[in-house]
């Protein structure tokens, strides 16, 4: 959650969720870009800022697994 204040700049946050039933605390990040190029200038600029890597290294060690996923939204969605 302290993280997500490097991040608000962009509105590129959609959603978090944590699991509490089947595989307990797992945790989904949804973030919206526009293209594959912005998600990539807009996660360089998170790694100038001052703070985001002191962020990263404290959640590191709390990762066992994780995953990336591009998701494209349907024609009906509000993130177009």
């Amino acid at each position: 959650a302290r993280a997500i204040k490097y991040r608000q700049e962009n509105q590129e946050a959609v959603g978090g969720f944590f699991s509490q039933i089947g595989e307990l605390y797992v945790v989904h990040h949804l973030w919206a870009y526009k293209d594959l190029q912005s998600r990539e200038e807009t996660r360089n600029a998170a790694w100038r800022k001052r703070g985001w890597d002191e962020n990263v290294y404290y959640t590191v060690p709390l990762i066992r697994t994780m995953e990336s996923r591009i998701m494209i939204p349907l024609k009906i969605s509000p993130l177009q």
